[in-house]
């Protein structure tokens, strides 16, 4: 998704927009910088006597821990998945250079492939990334990698950084009076945080690999997950119009997965020719088999270009060509490359009518226009247009069930035909039936057996994806096109 846009739907309503499903190797820098940049302290202020204490480890961890599980959907409670994930957990505890310290893992109740490591030793992958690991070693490796962030002190560092570029920042602009571009001042901070983060990557990663090695495991695990990882970011961004997925940001805070995973081969040579140690395969498929894929129901389905909540009671379809997103705070959709996007987010329901609601301006600095009332079934709502310097909109505004739900239509050009798509999206907006409340069940990963004469075509048949099910159930299985099915070898597939 174009920067230009990120920053439009940034100023939509309701701003707390997790652009970290479109950007999973971001998330957990982002959030750290948010609450572990402080600023460095400056004199006190005259009429306060005894100065504010730097916040701890401890608060900032919980902090952070608080952050990390609002915009990650919630944290999944105990089950025996997680106590399979505890056992590997405490294997790999055993082998590290710190066996007496103490960690916690948490699984994260969302689709999005990640995984987190706070100071406090709370580690915390989602559901996603382990739906898309393949055996014992490969989670075992992510585990071993996050654990390496904590006992190296990466998030220490990584402030301390931030605080003394800010602190020099400072210096350069307000002692010096730096008559300097400050955006160049800027991009050089950011350029040297970026390659210091990457370091850290390729630090953890290699202290993984041992620790990994160590318990026992196939050191070459971290290796085939990041290959499964970098084809999965690259499906996703395909399947989104995004491009690329694998182009290398300059910015960002990781290295580029071929990166990684050639330095990850390397490490793992010194270890042994690939075969050695252990892959727990059949277990690890067993632990995961009916794990939740995907969105979560109670929060929402997207089905192709249908947003069905059932709990909230009701369904839209989406114009053509657009994917959609599921977050906590909103859907999201884009297509035509980024040249057009759509936002429904909703607010408590007011004595205020759809057209009053489209009157107080949604967008900031963006004029409304042609407010008209409109009627959906038995639903009470109201459409406008808006145009702005660069992007024009088509606007609505839907009260049901003591809600006001808004849906932003954005366009780079709102020529009659796309504000025609806009507006027959607008129109298919109405309340679920019983019939389609009781179809709203969601997918899960379920584990199947290849018979005799199977291949990866007619396995990918029973996938419940709406597009390209054989490239995702291949990128599912770490397998490429070329790959052959076994005959009673048990593989991953999306179904209800």
């Amino acid at each position: 998704m174009t920067a230009s846009l990120r920053s439009i739907l940034a100023s939509l309503p309701a701003r707390a927009l997790h652009w970290a499903r479109l950007a999973a190797a971001l998330a957990l820098m982002a959030l750290l910088t948010a609450c572990m940049s402080l600023d460095p302290p400056g004199p006190p202020p005259k009429s306060v006597a005894v100065p504010t204490p730097r916040p701890t480890i401890a608060d900032r961890s919980e902090v952070e821990r608080r952050r990390l599980i609002e915009a990650y959907d919630g944290e999944m409670g105990p089950s025996s998945t997680t106590r399979y994930l505890d056992a590997i957990l405490a294997r790999l505890t055993a082998a590290s250079d710190t066996p007496s310290a103490t960690y916690r893992l948490g699984v994260l109740n969302s689709p999005v492939v990640n995984a987190f490591a706070l100071p406090s030793g709370e580690i915390f992958v989602t559901r996603g990334l382990l739906a898309l690991a393949n055996d014992e070693s490969e989670i075992a490796a992510v585990m071993a990698h996050e654990m390496a962030h904590i006992t190296a002190h990466h998030a220490a560092q990584r402030a301390e950084l931030e605080r003394t570029a800010l602190l020099f920042k400072r210096v350069a602009t307000q002692v010096l009076a730096d008559s300097g571009n400050p955006d160049d001042a800027q991009s050089r901070m950011q350029l040297t945080i970026a390659r210091f983060s990457r370091d850290q990557e390729f630090e953890a990663d290699k202290i993984g690999i041992r620790v990994t090695a160590r318990a026992g495991y196939d050191p070459y695990a971290a290796s085939r997950f990041l290959t499964s990882l970098g084809r999965w970011s690259a499906l996703s961004a395909s399947l989104a119009g995004l491009g690329d997925g694998g182009k290398v940001d300059m910015m960002a805070t990781h290295p580029s997965t071929p990166d990684r995973i050639a330095q990850a081969v390397v490490e793992a040579r010194q270890f042994g020719a690939p075969g050695v140690g252990e892959t727990g395969r059949d277990a690890y498929f067993s632990a995961i088999d009916g794990l939740a894929f995907g969105d979560d129901p109670a929060q929402g389905l997207v089905r192709g270009r249908e947003f069905i909540h059932a709990k909230l009671g009701f369904a839209f379809t989406a114009p053509d060509g657009f994917i959609l997103e599921n977050q906590s705070a909103a859907l999201i959709g884009v297509a035509e490359g980024g040249a057009e996007a759509l936002r429904l987010d909703s607010v408590a329901d007011t004595a205020q009518s759809p057209e009053a609601s489209l009157e107080t301006g949604w967008i900031d600095g963006v004029e409304t226009k042609s407010i008209e009332p409109l009627k959906l079934g038995d639903l009470t709502a109201a459409t406008a247009t808006a145009r702005g310097d660069v992007w024009s909109f088509r606007l609505a505004a839907v009260r049901l069930g003591g809600r006001l739900y808004r849906l932003v239509y954005a366009a780079h050009n709102l020529t009659p035909n796309v504000d025609e798509k806009f507006q027959t999206s607008i129109l298919s907006f109405h309340r679920l039936d019983a019939e389609e409340i009781a179809g709203t069940a969601g997918d899960h990963v379920r584990i199947v057996e290849a018979q005799p004469g199977e291949t990866a075509e007619s396995v990918a048949a029973r996938m419940a994806v709406p597009s390209r099910p054989l490239d995702e159930f291949l990128a599912l299985n770490g397998l490429d096109r070329s790959g052959v099915l076994t005959a009673g070898q048990r593989y991953k597939i999306v179904a209800q």
